[in-house]
């Protein structure tokens, strides 16, 4: 190569460089590794954030903690506001009322509310098959009510009377209902609410799950898919039948990792189908 084409290069890279030196200012200019004296880089990691606008922000992002969590009942009375300090957050259903008593609270000691939005789902009219035997009967009937006030269908499957019968042809026939495609959900009702799940967990496809408390009937559904409920009119109140129900009914299974399990439940189904 000619000596001058090799010089007029070498101008060439030492005017960019000097033009590049010139535009950079000394804060950005990279520190020898290692150097502590070396001031550090301006980078996307350090900089400060862009400020952001309140209604730009997202509450979900910053919400501080609450005092107590009652979102899984749809009245709050005076003993769930009971012994909250001032200025507490109260978390509460979405469509939950307070009762006046509660109310005053609330207003007296400036306790925040946070309403809980509904669970995924939990606004979708369902079918709902339900039966009981004659122990549940009653509470079968105020189920059926409330089921309506909900917004759902209703198929009732038996029994229709206080006259002694046999819970596994009814618990048969819901979990049958459910696994045909028949309906959505289902719900049975006995004296305790065991036999009911065995029967119906008879029934490929059908995941039953006799609850007793709001925190195991919400764990069926999100962490089991359960399909079909039972309940036992012996052990539970019509008040706790209603508030088991509505949070079954509200809750959905979402996370991967127990949708995984699930599978592995329908897995072990599977071997022993004939």
């Amino acid at each position: 190569m000619p000596n001058d084409q090799l010089t007029t290069r070498d101008r060439v890279r030492a005017l960019v460089r000097e033009v590049l030196d010139n535009a950079l200012p000394d804060a950005e200019e990279e520190p020898l590794p290692g150097s502590a004296a070396s001031p550090a880089p301006i980078s996307s990691s350090n900089a400060p954030p862009p400020l952001a606008s309140p209604r730009s922000a997202s509450p979900e992002l910053v919400e501080l903690p609450v005092a107590r969590d009652e979102s899984s009942k749809s009245v709050i009375t005076e003993d769930d506001v009971r012994g909250l300090a001032e200025g507490a957050r109260l978390r509460i259903a979405e469509g939950a009322r307070l009762t006046p008593l509660a109310a005053d609270v609330v207003r007296e000691r400036r306790i925040e509310l946070v309403r809980r939005a509904a669970r995924r789902g939990s606004g979708q009219a369902k079918t709902l098959a339900v039966g009981a035997d004659h122990g549940g009967y009653p509470m079968k009937e105020e189920l059926k009510k409330f089921l309506a006030e909900l917004g759902h269908r209703v198929r009732d499957f038996g029994t229709h009377s206080i006259d002694a019968v046999d819970y596994p042809d009814f618990a048969h026939a819901v979990a049958r209902a459910v696994a045909d495609g028949e309906a959505d959900l289902g719900i049975v009702i006995d004296g305790a609410g065991v036999g009911s799940a065995m029967t119906a967990n008879k029934v490929p496809g059908v995941r039953a799950a006799a609850c007793y408390s709001v925190k195991v009937a919400r764990n069926s559904r999100e962490h089991n898919d359960a399909n079909v409920l039972t309940l036992g009119s012996q052990t539970i109140t019509p008040a706790e039948m209603r508030e088991i129900v509505q949070v079954w009914l509200a809750t959905d299974i979402t996370e991967e990792r127990h949708r995984k399990r699930v599978a592995k439940i329908e897995a072990v189904e599977r071997q022993y189908r004939s």
